[in-house]
């Protein structure tokens, strides 16, 4: 089945993505052993691998409103990836320098689904708006 979802640049994200979920996984596993490292960790866990799921969800999309809803979705896992990654360094659980990189790339993640939901945005009420004339 054709999508227009399902260029090299995607795959490319897809890649990315995925990626991003396996570098949270390996900082995950290096976390203290204690309450707060584990509620906190397992918050980033679980945001930090959906954004790739739903990434993939979307690349799967039916249409551009699809698209748009399941990108949203991406847009605030990797938001909210920032917010316990920052947790994570203002609790002094690990260093700022070992995890500047990794909060960097979910900031980046989080700029791609934004500019993305916008783009798709404009081109549904583009789309409404030629069909209305």
């Amino acid at each position: 089945m054709y999508s227009p979802y399902n260029s090299e640049k995607h795959e490319n994200l897809k890649k990315r993505t995925k990626d991003f979920g396996l570098r949270v996984i390996r900082m995950w596993k290096s976390l203290p052993h204690n309450t707060l490292s584990e509620v906190l960790g397992k918050q980033l866990l679980r945001c930090a691998t959906s954004v790739a799921a739903n990434y993939r969800a979307a690349c799967l999309a039916k249409s551009d409103p699809d698209f748009f809803h399941k990108i949203k979705i991406c847009q605030e896992e990797a938001d909210e990836s920032c917010l316990w990654i920052e947790y994570i360094i203002e609790a002094d659980i690990l260093p700022e320098s070992k995890l500047i990189s990794l909060l960097d790339e979910a900031k980046q993640l989080t700029a791609i689904m934004t500019a993305s939901a916008i783009t798709v945005k404009r081109r549904i009420q583009s789309e409404k708006s030629a069909g209305k004339k």
